[in-house]
């Protein structure tokens, strides 16, 4: 089964565009598959049955896998025999009768717009890396972008005379935010003053930059995070990606249309930013248990 499935990850890569991260989590998921099947004694592909599907779909969920990862798998199978169909490898599908696993939605940890303002109020102004902390900050809540995107920004990224940014996200696709007039400031003064004295006279395109006058990791920015949440006193598990969710999750409560936010997140689907109008649901009935007399 394994050069069938070389095929199957080729013809997604050359024909479908698929991005490298897709590419190498389909890999992991079908050859984990294929290996399960050698195990049962199935030496040909047309003699998997149904029953060899579910055995190995139960086998990752004996594993502990959350039924978000299960469902991957089950696409990546789904997808590799649609393909062995059409290339008439294959005259027989054994996902005909299996469906998607119950996904019971856990909501976003977000912030409220009180707390957001104290976790950003908390880097100072007194060092070069205070000032680049406080415009990281601004930034990624202003505009939602994730963490990946953040550090993959470069001094070209921002349209000064505009006022957005271009983040490149999943699949190597663009997409324009706009940055919001304190984070424009603040990532202004970063780039003007501070960022030269983290430069240190070496040369670099990246916009964010660590005291050797690196780019920063994902780790730099989690440990960013973690200082500031701690200094705010904050009693709430506050990781990278809960900016994402407060910004889409406070545009939400201002009244922004689900659309707009779904652009601005970069979601290919609306189904995934659908995710926020339980998220500010929540936070109503929150307000109206806390203020309502009777509530």
């Amino acid at each position: 089964m394994h050069h069938l499935i070389d095929e199957y990850l080729n013809f997604m890569a050359v024909e479908k565009g698929a991005s490298r991260n897709t590419i190498d989590g389909y890999s992991r998921d079908l050859n984990r598959y294929a290996g399960f099947i050698e195990e049962r004694g199935v030496v040909e592909i047309s003699g998997i049955e149904t029953e060899d599907v579910i055995a190995y779909l139960a086998s990752l969920h004996g594993q502990g896998l959350a039924a978000n990862s299960v469902n991957r798998a089950l696409a990546a199978i789904r997808g590799f025999y649609r393909y062995l169909l059409r290339e008439k490898k294959v005259d027989h599908t054994p996902m005909a009768h299996i469906i998607l696993a119950k996904v019971w939605t856990r909501l976003p940890d977000v912030l409220s717009r009180e707390e957001m303002a104290l976790l950003l109020a908390q880097p100072g102004a007194e060092t070069p890396a205070d000032i680049r902390d406080s415009a990281m900050l601004e930034l990624v809540y202003a505009t939602g972008i994730r963490v990946s995107e953040l550090i993959g920004l470069t001094v070209n990224s921002i349209n000064w005379q505009v006022g957005y940014l271009v983040a490149m996200g999943k699949g190597e696709k663009e997409r324009i935010v706009p940055v919001g007039q304190t984070a424009y400031e603040r990532v202004k003064r970063y780039q003007e003053g501070a960022r030269p004295l983290l430069l240190k006279g070496r040369e670099s395109e990246l916009l964010f930059l660590n005291r050797s006058g690196k780019g920063l990791t994902r780790q730099g920015f989690w440990k960013i995070v973690k200082k500031y949440a701690a200094k705010a006193g904050l009693d709430k598990a506050i990781h990278p990606h809960t900016f994402r969710h407060s910004f889409a999750s406070h545009l939400l409560e201002g009244g922004a249309d689900l659309r707009s936010v779904q652009i601005m997140l970069g979601h290919a689907d609306i189904s995934t930013t659908q995710i926020y109008t339980h998220v500010t649901r929540e936070r109503l009935k929150e307000i109206h248990r806390k203020y309502h007399p009777r509530g």
